[in-house]
Order: structure tokens, then sequence, then C-alpha cells
């Protein structure tokens, strides 16, 4: 890969982590509300433990450029789960907004296909 393509690469890397940094510490931070959100939807709340570390373990994974691949992977399927899980109301209040977070759920997936495809020949 040559260097300037590299270059490229670590800046996406810090940004696609960011969110996982800040909502991964942040279901640490406030337990009892995300159980109980998680509970609306028919997830137990005590998924949020495996939830915040997985979040948190691949945007670490993200950042230090390592596993590319299979967090690339990974981190594909969890965005197209939770958006599957947790932003399908497309009628009624707030029925943009839940379209909306849906379809960033797929854009970031994508971003992290293509990470995983770079990832891919340095395994």
């Amino acid at each position: 890969m040559s260097a300037h393509r590299s270059h490229i690469h670590y800046p996406s890397r810090v940004f696609m982590s960011l969110i996982f940094l800040i909502f991964g510490s942040g279901k640490l931070a406030t337990i009892t509300p995300t159980q109980a959100y998680m509970e609306a939807y028919g997830v137990p709340g005590i998924l949020i433990y495996p939830a915040a570390a997985f979040e948190l373990v691949s945007a670490t994974l993200l950042l230090i450029d390592r596993q590319i691949f299979h967090v690339g992977w990974l981190l594909a399927g969890w965005c197209v789960l939770t958006g599957v899980i947790f932003h399908r109301d497309w009628v009624g209040d707030g029925a943009q907004t839940q379209l909306m977070m849906f379809l960033k759920n797929l854009v970031m997936a994508g971003g992290f296909l293509v990470l995983a495809e770079r990832g891919r020949w340095r395994v």
C-alpha cells in the first residue's frame, strides 16, 4: 500500500472508532437507563456489558490498526444488527429520525466492509 493511502486510512479509522468509544463508555456510565432502553426493544439488559466491551475493544483495535479484517466484518454486522433492532420504527413520531439512524448504520457497515477488504491482505 502506498504511504499516501495509509495516511488516509488512519483518520478514517479514528473517525469510525469515535462512535464506539463514546457510546461504549456511555453504556457503562448510564447502565440502568441503557438497560431499560435495550429491554424496551426486547434485548436482555444484561447484554449491556458484552455490548459495551465489544464496542470499546473494537474501537481500540481500529485505533491501533490491529485485526482490521475481523473487526471490519464484526462491526459491519454489529451496525446492521443494531440498526434492525433499535431503528426499525419508520412510521409515527420520530419516523424520519429512525430512518436516518438506520441508514447511518448501513453507511457505517459499508465503511467497515471497505476497511475489512483492506485488512484482508494483512491478516
